[in-house]
């Protein structure tokens, strides 16, 4: 197996699927930037620890830069998996962190990392992801938006653009 010189790895939500809205947005966004893209499918199950067992025994590696993103429970899923797979980014879009039953500190959260949230989010509270910006130095984007943040497409587009330009830069 070809290892990609660049690859993004989504994680998607605990109701939706592997090319949602969403992902499929941002995945052509990568592949402008040249980066190779893959987004496993977890809905087969909706326990949070089953689907970073699934991401780490996947394993994602690439050359210069492994981008993980995830969005609500893929947030957890994506966050939850970095210690493993040591990613040069991480972007975090509503991730469902510090939930009871998946309540775990991430750890080794790449220096390059950016959470981005919706003000009116009824499903994961905003003070979630302001704990984690917060505890790993991570950019926070909050919108406004609500907890898909599909209205807000083009601003997503830009701030992970900007993540997959600075993750190919030497010294990221």
């Amino acid at each position: 197996m070809t290892i990609p010189d660049a690859l993004v790895c989504f994680a998607h939500g605990k109701e939706s699927g592997p090319w949602g809205t969403k992902i499929t947005h941002l995945a052509n966004t990568a592949k402008r930037r040249g980066y190779e893209v893959i987004s496993p499918d977890y809905s087969h199950t909706h326990d949070p620890h089953a689907r970073v067992a699934q991401l780490l025994e996947l394993a994602p590696r690439a050359g210069r830069a492994l981008v993980l993103v995830g969005s609500s429970m893929g947030g957890y899923v994506s966050a939850m998996a970095c210690a493993a797979l040591r990613p040069q980014a991480l972007l975090l879009l509503a991730p469902a962190l510090y939930f009871p039953g998946f309540d775990e500190e991430p750890a080794g959260i790449p220096a390059l990392s950016a959470v981005v949230h919706g003000w009116s989010d009824d499903i994961v509270p905003v003070d979630r992801a302001i704990r984690f910006s917060r505890t790993h130095n991570a950019a926070l984007h909050v919108l406004n938006s609500g907890h898909t943040l599909n209205d807000q497409l083009p601003a997503l587009e830009l701030l992970f653009d900007d993540l997959l330009r600075r993750a190919l830069e030497p010294g990221s």
